[in-house]
């Protein structure tokens, strides 16, 4: 808050009669925390929308376990067939490189065993490509992925 100084005796009549002195050791952080706070309630809202995965129609069985332990994911995309890319992760890969990638994956997992998602459009045949180059690659066990009924 700013205080105030009496004004001396000379000058009484030229000056204004008071005189206000600021100091800076004052400074407001009210409208920095509401900034900050604006700004964090603008990250938690986006931040969920920005994360998206691959969008793949699974296929839907009643009787699925829960993946336990360290899990490596192939998923092949709706648009396989046009493509010839699966994604390894989050990564998108061209199907001639998948047996070399996975078999480098491999080399380090204790557990030799790789989820196959696909897409319920894609055909028999082409899941049957990516199984072979897996096991081209020397995965011991490939999971196919399934959905339960109720979920999404």
């Amino acid at each position: 808050m700013p205080k105030v100084q009496p004004a001396g005796d000379h000058g009484s009549t030229r000056g204004r009669g008071r005189r206000v002195a600021s100091t800076l050791a004052e400074i407001n952080v009210v409208p920095l925390v509401d900034v900050m706070l604006v700004l964090l309630i603008i990250f938690m809202v986006t931040a969920p929308m920005i994360q998206r995965g691959v969008d793949v129609k699974l296929p839907v069985a009643t009787r699925a376990q829960q993946i336990q332990g360290e899990r490596v994911f192939v998923t092949i995309p709706a648009d396989f067939r046009q493509q010839r890319a699966v994604f390894l992760g989050d990564e998108k890969i061209r199907i001639d490189v998948l047996q070399e990638r996975v078999r480098q994956k491999m080399e380090t997992a204790t557990d030799k065993k790789v989820y196959l998602r696909g897409d319920g459009s894609v055909t028999y045949q082409e899941l049957m490509d990516v199984f072979d180059r897996l096991k081209g690659a020397g995965v011991q066990d490939v999971g196919l992925i399934n959905r339960l009924p109720g979920e999404r």
